[in-house]
């Protein structure tokens, strides 16, 4: 208590020097604003990454299953039963793709058709995301098809039109020398959705029948697409599917879908982090010569306490207790200074983004271990800015009459 008590009197009382206090505020301040950076990026990579999965999760199933093997596969009956019956399970949908040749008014594109069932919609949400239109893929007994918005607008296709079609090539497999080496038929475009770059520049969906048509498929699938109840479910899904056909087929949830975008994004994350942890390095010698000078000023209170019995060790306590105090201050300063620019960021869109992207401010997400994680970092920073002052101070040998 005694140690303290001391650290904290040397820290915030009256000095000869007024130099100190403005080295220690600079000290303290760059601290905070490192801190709050820390946290502010972190905060901001979840944001992204949380905006994106959100798209994502749009297009892609909570859990996707896909042959080993192949490109397409046939649901036996053990799968077929264990969809049907499985608790857990909210819905499924069986998916076919492959690609093709995109024409539309003298445009051509190479893209993927994909073709769905009837249950498709109720495992994805990709109907939330039309930016154009309707999503409708069959109307009064005709095949309709929904494109993605960078292949629409690659094609220039206007859904208002009613009577441009879209002329979709597929391979012949079954053609000889003498027949035509591609299959074609025609698809009006109805709707436009938007999920992300990767996904729009390529995806056009149509009816299975059509594709089917198209491909000569009669029963394989390219994917089965499940929906669940909760994440939990399926967790559990996921997990005795694994168990019974894991060696036939990749059964992934939807991180696993675009593990290698999250690794990536994850990696960008800590880097930053790094980069600016190496900078609160450097702001940790303003620590080290603000600590000094308090030394400096106090060597008549260390000889006072050495002459009263405090060995060393008591003397370095209280000198490294001190920058501990300024390293805590300004931790404690810039967690309020991120929590501030969180809510003007979320309440006001403090810094927008450019003009057409599909936020207009900067995403951001807190969450609680990125403040352990920067915690413990700048903790960790203080105490090797302390250290040295603070042996030194114990190792000091000062004369009463020195002063």
């Amino acid at each position: 208590m005694l140690k303290f008590h001391l650290a904290k009197r040397y820290l915030i009382g009256k000095k000869t020097t007024n130099a100190i206090h403005v080295i220690t505020g600079i000290s303290m301040v760059g601290l905070s604003v490192g801190t709050a950076a820390l946290i502010i990026i972190l905060s901001v990579f979840n944001g992204f990454q949380d905006l994106l999965m959100s798209f994502f999760s749009n297009f892609n199933p909570p859990l996707e299953v896909s042959p080993v093997v192949g490109k397409t596969f046939i649901p036996d009956e053990d799968m077929m039963s264990f969809l049907e019956n499985h608790p857990d399970v909210k819905a499924f949908s069986f998916t076919l793709e492959e690609l093709s040749l995109f024409e539309y008014d003298d445009r051509l594109e190479v893209g993927i058709i994909k073709g769905v069932d009837e249950y498709y919609q109720e495992v994805t949400t990709l109907e939330t995301t039309l930016t154009q239109g309707r999503f409708v893929l069959k109307e009064e007994g005709s095949n309709r098809a929904v494109v993605g918005a960078g292949m629409a607008r690659k094609l220039g296709i206007n859904v208002a039109d009613q009577f441009s079609a879209l002329t979709v090539y597929m391979p012949d497999r079954r053609a000889t020398a003498f027949d035509q080496p591609f299959k074609s038929r025609l698809i009006r475009p109805v709707g436009v959705f938007a999920v992300h770059s990767d996904v729009d520049q390529e995806y056009v969906l149509a009816p299975m029948e059509f594709v089917r048509d198209l491909l000569g498929e009669e029963d394989g699938v390219s994917y089965l697409e499940i929906a669940s109840h909760s994440e939990s479910g399926i967790n559990r899904i996921q997990r005795e599917m694994l168990a019974q056909w894991g060696d036939d087929f990749h059964i992934r949830n939807q991180y696993q879908q675009d593990e290698a975008f999250y690794r990536i994004m994850q990696i960008e994350k800590w880097v930053s982090f790094a980069i600016v942890s190496l900078t609160l390095i450097l702001v940790a010698f303003n620590l080290v010569g603000a600590l000094w000078m308090i030394v400096l000023e106090k060597k008549r209170d260390i000889s006072i306490l050495k002459a009263m019995g405090a060995d060393s060790n008591f003397i370095k306590n209280v000198f490294f207790t001190s920058g501990l105090l300024i390293g805590i201050g300004g931790m404690l300063m810039g967690v309020l200074l991120a929590l501030l620019f969180y809510f003007l960021q979320t309440q006001f869109g403090l810094i927008p983004v450019p003009h057409g992207f599909i936020v207009e401010s900067y995403p951001i997400s807190l969450r609680w271990y990125d403040f352990v994680i920067v915690a413990i970092t700048v903790s960790i920073i203080g105490l090797l800015g302390s250290i040295w002052p603070a042996i030194k101070a114990s190792g000091m040998e000062v004369s009463l009459k020195s002063d």
